[in-house]
C-alpha cells in the first residue's frame, strides 16, 4: 500500500484538477467530486485490482461503475492520474469533440469507462449485471459501483437492490456517497428517504457505514472491510458520509456549488486550500 501521506498528496491534485476542469469552461459540478476524492483515491490507489490496458471485456480484473455520472471531473482526473489516458487530455474537460464529455459516455472509447452515466439511477442495474457475468465467467474479480444519495430517489434503484438480493449477487459493493445534497437543495428537503441503512437490510443487504468519507484511512478500511464481505450470499452496501465540496472551505455544506463553476477569484481562493502535489496538467 502507498504511503499515506503519497495518497494525501494525491488527493490534493486531484482537488486542483476538478477545480481547474470546471473553472476553464464555467461548467460542471465540483461539489460531489470534491467531496469523493477520497473514495477515488482509496478505490485507484489501493483496493481495486484493474488493468490500464483498458478492454470492455473486462474479465480478470475488478469493475467500477459511477452511477451519479456528473461527478465526472473527479474520476477523470483519477483516471488520468492512474495511468488510463494523459494527465494533459484534462484541458479538454466539455469541450465540443472531447473524449471527457460532462457526463461520461462510451461512444469516445475513453479508457476506464465502461458505461454512459447521464441519466441518474441506472448504475445500480449494470453493476450487477456486470458481477453476475463475473459469476458465469469463473472469474472471482469485484464489482465496485458508486451512487450518490439523491439518486436513490429514483424507483429503478430499489427494483435493482431487490434483484441482488434475491439473486444472491454477493461479488458487488455498491458505495452510496451520504453527503445530504442534491441540485435542489437537502435531500431531506426536497424528498426524505429516510433510514436507508435499515431499507437496504429489510431488502436483504449486508450493510456498513463509513462514518467520514474525507478521511482517507477510513475510506481505505471500509473498502477493504467491504471486500472481507463478499463471498457470503449477500450483496454489501457502504453508506459513506462526505462533506459536499470537501477541501474548499467556502464551497462545503450547501448544494449551492453541486453544480457551479468558481470564478477567477474563487478558483485562487480553492487552489490556495489545495497545494500543487503532482504537477498540474
Amino acid at each position: 500500500m502507498p504511503d499515506i501521506n503519497e495518497l494525501q498528496k494525491f488527493a490534493t491534485q486531484v482537488r486542483r484538477d476538478i477545480l481547474r476542469q470546471v473553472h476553464k469552461v464555467n461548467s460542471g459540478h465540483p461539489g460531489g467530486s470534491l467531496g469523493c476524492t477520497e473514495f477515488f483515491t482509496a478505490l485507484y490507489k489501493v483496493v481495486m485490482d484493474y488493468k490500464t490496458d483498458f478492454d470492455m471485456d473486462g474479465i480478470g480484473e475488478d469493475l467500477f461503475f459511477l452511477s451519479n455520472g456528473h461527478i465526472s471531473p473527479v474520476y477523470y482526473s483519477v483516471l488520468a492520474r492512474s495511468g488510463f489516458f494523459p494527465v494533459e487530455e484534462l484541458n479538454t474537460f466539455r469541450l465540443i469533440n472531447s473524449r471527457l464529455q460532462g457526463h461520461p459516455t462510451t461512444h469516445e472509447g475513453l479508457p476506464g469507462i465502461r458505461i454512459a452515466s447521464g441519466s441518474l439511477g441506472q448504475g445500480m442495474s449494470v453493476a450487477f449485471g456486470a458481477a453476475q457475468a463475473k459469476k458465469l465467467n469463473n472469474d472471482d474479480h469485484l464489482v465496485f459501483s458508486l451512487h450518490g444519495d439523491g439518486e436513490l430517489q429514483e424507483g429503478q434503484n430499489w427494483e435493482a437492490i431487490m434483484y441482488a438480493a434475491a439473486k444472491n449477487i454477493d461479488n458487488i459493493i455498491a458505495t452510496v456517497d451520504h453527503n445530504g445534497q442534491q441540485i435542489d437543495g437537502s435531500t431531506e428537503t426536497v424528498l426524505p428517504m429516510g433510514d436507508l441503512k435499515a431499507k437496504f437490510l429489510a431488502f436483504g443487504w449486508d450493510v456498513m457505514e463509513i462514518k467520514d468519507g474525507n478521511d482517507l484511512q477510513q475510506v481505505i478500511d471500509g473498502l477493504n472491510e467491504a471486500k472481507s464481505r463478499t463471498g457470503k450470499g449477500k450483496p454489501v452496501c457502504i453508506l459513506m458520509k462526505t462533506v459536499m465540496g470537501h477541501g474548499v472551505d467556502f464551497m462545503m455544506h450547501t448544494h449551492a456549488w453541486h453544480g457551479k463553476a468558481p470564478n477567477d477569484e474563487q478558483l485562487e481562493k480553492a487552489l490556495a486550500q489545495n497545494p500543487e502535489t503532482l504537477g498540474d496538467y
